[in-house]
């Protein structure tokens, strides 16, 4: 049935209709996405020369470190990290796009390259999720074109002297991820996802960028956003709570709101149960594999991590559940054996009021 569609529609007709199934996977499952991509290519211990490969070998700046360019210069390495999530359970399959807009590929003088890095991270995505498609027709997987928050942050002053200073604007930060997000819509995504947000100012951005993103390629697609408290406090790096964060970014009428990075799964829980009481749309999340040792290193192990998620399947506090730094295919293995036998969360209905917010939550009336 999949197959049939996509040969024989395109464009905005068969991203609707991955769309539906998407819906429909939905509402009949717990939807598992993929874990660390990070953590799968430290496995191959890649060289500054496997980095620039033949085509960037004269490159020059060092550009050992970003990952994503590795799509252009390893992308039978990505695609295989791509298919061993699929083997493991995964449904949505995430880009090797965390990094690719022109702010952060600044690091390395290749901001040229950031369109052309999102399109072919999310074909070779495309790719891997059509063949696993081949191999389990009544399984369709998705994939999510990845936009992290950038390396700068909108709302908060990088100099403690000057607290009025900011090293970024909110156009700039439009532009550069409405360019990202028309590259990952050309490769073939099926979601965007607005992910690892520590500044809800970037998301904004973020969020602008893809509806006019959608609205130049005549192609609309689900939104998912994922936001990341960065400590104990159970707050952002920019001070909101969780339910402050949800009332910030609801405009958008996301297919999935969540949390992930920074807390393993033990502390997230409670951010994620407050999300899912308030939240009408699914809720997601994808916690480390626990914190780091000195080392930096993730010592979780798949079983643990999987023992510590699946009460939250069983309490009815998530639609889409998987990992992020430090998991990897065994983990995400693990997480979808657990949380098979439970039913996914039952969107509640929230009664309208005026619901605004600042760093904490306002509800009149």
């Amino acid at each position: 049935m999949v197959e049939k569609f996509q040969k024989s529609k395109s464009g905005a007709a068969a991203k609707a209709e991955r769309g539906k199934l998407l819906a429909s996977a939905a509402r009949e499952r717990i939807l598992i996405i993929d874990g660390a991509m990070g953590t799968m290519i430290q496995r191959h211990k890649f060289s500054e020369k496997d980095y620039r490969g033949k085509r960037f070998a004269d490159w020059r700046r060092d550009v050992q470190g970003n990952n994503d360019l590795l799509s252009l210069t390893q992308p039978k390495v990505i695609q295989e990290i791509h298919e061993q999530y699929l083997a493991a359970g995964a449904d949505l399959i995430e880009t090797n796009t965390f990094n690719s807009q022109v702010i952060s590929m600044a690091d390395y003088g290749m901001e040229e390259l950031a369109y052309e890095i999102n399109v072919e991270s999310a074909k070779l995505a495309r790719a891997a999720c059509d063949a696993w498609e081949k191999k389990t027709p009544k399984k369709p997987r998705f994939v999510a074109g990845a936009v992290g928050p950038t390396n700068r942050t909108a709302s908060i002053s990088p100099d403690v002297n000057n607290p009025g200073f900011r090293n970024i604007s909110f156009d700039e930060l439009r532009d550069a991820y409405r360019s990202q997000v028309k590259g990952l819509i050309v490769g073939g995504s099926d979601i965007i996802l607005i992910e690892t947000i520590f500044d809800t100012l970037n998301a904004k951005a973020a969020g602008v960028a893809t509806l006019e993103a959608f609205e130049e390629t005549g192609i609309t697609l689900p939104i998912m956003i994922s936001g990341t408290i960065t400590d104990r406090s159970g707050r952002t790096l920019s001070g909101q709570t969780p339910t402050a964060f949800w009332y910030s970014m609801r405009h958008l009428k996301p297919f999935a709101i969540g949390l992930n990075c920074a807390l393993g799964a033990d502390l997230m829980r409670p951010h994620i149960a407050e999300i899912a009481g308030v939240a009408d749309t699914l809720v997601s999340a994808y916690p480390n594999a626990g914190l780091p040792n000195a080392m930096g290193e993730y010592d979780e192990t798949p079983h643990d991590m999987a023992c510590q998620i699946e009460p939250w399947a069983k309490d009815g506090l998530l639609n889409i559940v998987g990992g992020c730094c430090g998991s990897t295919p065994d983990h995400i293995g693990h997480i979808a054996e657990h949380v098979l036998k439970h039913k996914p969360r039952q969107v509640p209905e929230i009664t309208p009021k005026m619901r605004l917010s600042g760093l904490e939550p306002f509800v009149a009336g």
